[in-house]
């Protein structure tokens, strides 16, 4: 009996059947990651909210009526004992304690957006309150950072530096290693020195807003993360190179809005050339900003050559709908005095001081002192 001839150039039909499910493959795939996202998204603010309350009772128990709480030791180690012998791990006394801090430290907003939301910020019948019952609602905004980011936060004493660091961390979705490296940079200090006192007070209730130059600037810059700090000397080209090495990293230094364009770039006049050590663009001022690296005190010529670079790139680079270039000269040590006398109050150039180690912040915090000081004294 003979057969029929097989055609083998052809593939089998599961084969086929198969190669057309990719499209499905693929949109199934993205649903579940959607899914898994916001299931994550949502237990952590389940665990935000339940340390809150958690937080809240302990001290309404320890209240009794009083207007203020009597810290108890006792009370923590018990229920620390009996929470951690039904559920497990979370619930040390140090933990508990963070949990009391914080419902201590954000109950007032709390309270606020409770009452606008439901007309009084009392519990409900069955002893659960506002903000627990809707947290998968519009309270999730409350407290949108992680809890590890929360007990990150209450180590910062000052009401207003929370507050910035806490906008920012949400704003710029700051992992916790992230906002850590940020408080111990001092970025708090560092932006509000480099404001008036207005802009600076704006800060903590808005977070750093990028609308002029002076806005993405930094006093000093902190560039630890370089490595430089351990070398006995290292030169200009060092630190570029140790920069373009990290620069997703410096590109977090610098702050918001801030892409890369070129490291040396090099542009022609009168038959010489002339080379930007480092060329990025700000997306939020849509102006190009040019950086300078210098390894010691800033000179006239050093502000002089930057005055030279900016006049090229407004004259010869942006195009008409783009703002005027920012210059920036990057140095160990600046002199007020010369930069002063060498620029126009006017000029859209800055001389700026780095650090390659983190800055004190006792130190920092005294001359944010001095400078509120001196600013209520020109008023």
């Amino acid at each position: 009996m003979s057969q029929e001839p097989v055609d083998r150039t052809s593939a089998p039909p599961e084969e086929s059947s198969v190669s057309g499910l990719e499209p499905l493959i693929a949109e199934v795939q993205s649903l579940v990651r959607s899914a898994r996202h916001a299931a994550a998204s949502t237990v952590n603010t389940l665990q935000v909210l339940t340390n809150f309350e958690i937080g809240r009772r302990i001290v309404e128990h320890e209240q009794q009526g009083h207007e203020r709480a009597a810290y108890g030791k006792v009370l923590l180690k018990t229920l620390s004992e009996r929470l951690t012998e039904e559920f497990g791990k979370g619930f040390s006394r140090s933990n508990l304690q963070y949990m009391r801090n914080f419902y201590l430290t954000w109950n007032e907003r709390a309270n606020e957006i409770c009452q606008k939301a439901s007309g009084n910020s009392q519990e409900h019948s069955d002893g659960i309150s506002p903000i627990y019952q809707q947290a998968s609602g519009k309270f999730k905004t409350l407290f949108p950072l992680s809890w590890s980011h929360y007990v990150l936060l209450q180590s910062i004493k000052d009401s207003s530096e929370r507050g910035f660091y806490e906008i920012e961390a949400t704003n710029e979705g700051w992992s916790v290693p992230e906002l850590k490296r940020q408080v111990a940079s001092s970025l708090y200090e560092r932006l509000a020195l480099s404001r008036n006192k207005e802009s600076a007070l704006a800060l903590a209730k808005e977070g750093q807003i990028v609308m002029r130059p002076e806005d993405i600037l930094k006093e000093p810059y902190v560039l630890e993360f370089l490595g430089l700090g351990e070398k006995a000397s290292y030169s200009e080209s060092d630190l570029e190179q140790a920069i373009i090495d990290r620069l997703e990293q410096f590109l977090l230094e610098l702050g918001k809005g801030f892409l890369f364009e070129a490291r040396q770039k090099r542009f022609t006049f009168d038959e010489d050339h002339y080379f930007v050590d480092l060329v990025f663009y700000n997306r939020l001022l849509r102006s190009y900003v040019l950086v300078d690296l210098k390894l010691g005190k800033v000179t006239h010529q050093d502000l002089g050559q930057m005055q030279m670079y900016v006049n090229y790139f407004d004259r010869h680079v942006i195009l008409p709908e783009e703002n005027p270039t920012i210059g920036i000269v990057l140095c160990k040590d600046k002199k007020d005095a010369i930069v002063k006398l060498t620029l126009p109050t006017d000029a859209n150039i800055h001389a700026k001081e780095y650090k390659l180690y983190l800055p004190s912040r006792e130190l920092l915090k005294e001359k944010l002192l001095e400078w509120a000081q001196e600013e209520e004294v020109r008023k």
